[in-house]
């Protein structure tokens, strides 16, 4: 099984994807991402505290693609902010793909 960094990296290849969408910090999708990512990071150190996602980078596209035999429905691009013991460091990217029913299938953070 391939790396998921390389999967996403395919499935932004793909040219079946639709523009990106305007859409605010509040849409189920944005806030699914960031309740999901939140509890993983949570999951590998316990000094994060909060997540904060730039709404000025979000880029929210519709797809219509497989990872085998999971659809994506939606592709979620921006910048986060990880809070650490409540302090924010520098933007961190991330990735948020989400399935049928807005479904988080994954969350993916990666430093700039």
């Amino acid at each position: 099984m391939a790396p998921k960094h390389i999967i996403v990296a395919l499935l932004l290849s793909f040219p079946c994807a639709a523009p990106a969408v305007a859409q605010t910090p509040e849409d189920p999708a944005v806030t699914a991402c960031k309740s999901t990512g939140l509890v993983a990071l949570q999951e590998h150190s316990a000094d994060i505290t909060g997540l904060v996602l730039d709404p000025e980078s979000l880029a929210i596209t519709a797809a219509d693609t497989k990872v085998e035999d999971v659809s994506v429905k939606t592709v979620i691009l921006g910048e986060a902010y990880i809070e650490r013991n409540g302090t924010a460091g520098k933007a961190d990217r991330f990735v948020c793909l989400l399935g049928e029913k807005g479904k988080v299938l994954l969350t993916f953070f990666t430093a700039k």
